[in-house]
């Protein structure tokens, strides 16, 4: 099974998403900051991290630093930002997808879907 780790500090937003995930058969974690994440992390690796990027506490360039630092697995990032700006650290994230908030559900789920399909790709 496939697992999602959703890092926001809005209840809501994990909330609807993990529903969203779970209705598609996804396995699902919450993280209401990258601090909460990292320590997700250590009990379940991710297959793929969304991630809000303006969190209180560590916010997502702090956890996407600590993330590559600490772990060997690279899950596959894709950036939730209410930013005006959403290419704002793409450079330095590297992330494999984005979105701006408010975003279109169906678009997340095409977008996590491509990423596990291109993984399952490149295994076998």
């Amino acid at each position: 099974m496939v697992h999602v780790l959703v890092v926001d500090d809005d209840f809501s937003i994990r909330q609807v998403i993990r529903f969203a995930l779970e209705d598609e058969g996804y396995s699902v974690d919450e993280a209401p900051d990258g601090e909460a994440a990292l320590a997700a992390i250590d009990l379940h690796h991710p297959d793929v991290i969304l991630l809000d990027m303006r969190m209180p506490g560590m916010d997502g360039w702090d956890f996407v630093e600590r993330y590559r630092e600490n772990h060997g697995h690279r899950a596959p990032i894709i950036i939730l930002t209410a930013s005006q700006d959403p290419f704002r650290g793409r450079a330095e994230i590297h992330p494999e997808n984005h979105l701006a908030k408010p975003f279109d559900l169906d678009v997340l789920l095409e977008r996590i879907a491509a990423l596990v399909e291109r993984a399952a790709g490149e295994e076998g």
